[in-house]
This record gives structure tokens, C-alpha cells and sequence, in this order.
């Protein structure tokens, strides 16, 4: 079987922000959508998965921005496995658009998890074997990142919009939240370089999650979500996105 999987999109109204350019979820929902097709070539879908009560989840992503596409354009996602880990099974995406320069590029860290307890099942106790390759372009595994100290906070419920077939909040929707903490005007004027974003505990529909967030050197913002578990605090999701200052603005 082919390890590298290929698939094109065109850049719609419901996928770019007020300025016309690609909002960052959506790499995240490329990375996933081009990762659900090439399983399914691979007979490592989520049905075939469920079947044998077993579902893919991504824990950590790690994305580099050249630019963000804009409205009307197409562009070209590949995307193929790499050797799996002792925990995960990580995953390449490079975006290129019609001239072939590339746009954007990202690697993913899956886990399987139990569909019943969610309990997280070892690649070695799975059964799951997937074939990785290496190309030598691939970025490097993202780091787990350490809570801060943080100054701003912002309440959010978890909705049914947010939510995805597996029942929590899908990864694309955490990236739609952060971008939120910040007005239209600092979009306007800043262009997203990189971003990392750890998924820590699921969040599921009616949970409440306090936004923390900061800016913690020149155009490094992190984010963490946390909330309030059996009276103990837990941390759900964190995330650190660096910015520049678009001098064309």
C-alpha cells in the first residue's frame, strides 16, 4: 500500500476567518480528514475500530505555518504515517497550494483508545499495525507543555456544536476557542507562525472550562482550559501559538 495518501480541498466560505484566510481548526480538520481517509485504505477506520471496541484520538498536535491559504484557493494535503512509538502512532501532513509551494506542515500523535472505559491501549497490546515511513522533512514530535502562571481567564460550556461522534470536544474546536480570546483587530495585524496544542482529558458536553491565558514573551500566547472535577481542578487541553506582526498591515 502507498504510504503517502494525497487529497485536495478548496478553501470555502466556512473555512476562512473575516480576512478570507484559512482559519488555523481547519488544518487540524484537514490533518484529521486526510488521516480518516488514508485509515480507511489502510482497514484502520474508525468502523472497523469500533468493531473491535477501539477508537482513534489525537493527543498532541504540532503545526508550522508558511501563510494561510485564502478564500477560493486549492491546495494539495498529503499526509502518511510514521513509525509507531511504544504509546502512539504519530503523523505527518504537509499543504501545498497550486504552484507547489508549501503552505503549512504538521505531525499528530494518535492513541487508541477502549470505546468503553477510554482507557488508552498500547500499540503493542492493540493488534493495530501501521506501516510508517520516513521522507527527512518531518517536524519534529511536540513536547507535553508545563501549566503557567496566567493572568486572563475566560469561562466557556462545552456545547453541542463542539462535540464529535465519540461523544467530547473535537480537536478542531480548541484551536476556534483560542482564536477567539483575541480581538479581530490583533488577527488583522498578526500572522500565526506555529502552534502546539496537548489534549489532556476529554471535554464533554454541559462541562464548564476556565480559559487561562497569557501572552508569555513577545508573540508567544499560552493557553490552558481547565475545570473543576469532584471538587479537585483538572487540566483539559493546553496550547502555545507564536504570532508575528504582519508589517504589510
Amino acid at each position: 500500500m502507498e504510504p503517502i495518501y494525497t487529497q485536495y480541498f478548496e478553501i470555502n466560505d466556512s473555512g476562512v476567518d473575516r480576512y478570507g484566510r484559512l482559519k488555523p481548526s481547519m488544518i487540524l480538520f484537514y490533518a484529521q480528514e486526510v488521516a480518516g481517509q488514508h485509515c480507511l485504505t489502510l482497514s484502520v477506520d474508525y468502523d472497523t475500530l469500533a468493531k473491535r471496541r477501539l477508537f482513534w484520538a489525537v493527543i498532541r498536535h504540532r503545526v508550522q505555518v508558511t501563510r494561510l491559504p485564502m478564500r477560493g484557493e486549492k491546495i494539495r494535503v498529503e499526509t502518511w504515517p510514521m513509525p509507531t512509538t511504544r504509546a502512539a502512532y504519530p503523523r505527518s501532513v504537509v499543504a501545498y497550494d497550486e504552484n507547489g509551494e508549501e503552505c503549512f506542515r504538521s505531525i499528530s500523535l494518535w492513541v487508541l483508545m477502549d470505546l468503553d472505559n477510554r482507557n488508552m491501549i498500547l500499540p503493542g497490546k492493540s493488534g493495530v499495525i501501521v506501516d510508517g515511513t520516513l521522507r527527512g522533512t518531518e517536524l519534529a514530535a511536540p513536547n507535553s507543555l508545563a501549566p503557567k502562571v496566567l493572568s486572563n481567564h475566560r469561562q466557556r460550556p462545552v456545547s453541542f456544536t463542539d462535540l464529535d461522534r465519540n461523544g467530547h470536544m473535537n480537536n478542531t474546536r480548541y484551536m476556534d476557542w483560542l482564536m477567539d480570546l483575541l480581538p479581530s483587530q490583533f488577527h488583522e495585524t498578526h500572522r500565526i507562525q506555529e502552534f502546539t496544542v496537548c489534549y489532556l482529558s476529554e471535554a464533554r458536553e454541559g462541562q464548564q472550562l476556565d480559559l487561562q491565558w497569557d501572552f508569555l514573551e513577545d508573540g508567544c500566547l499560552q493557553v490552558d482550559a481547565h475545570r473543576e472535577t469532584a471538587g479537585k481542578d483538572e487540566r483539559i487541553f493546553a496550547a502555545r501559538v507564536f504570532w508575528e506582526c504582519d508589517s504589510v498591515n
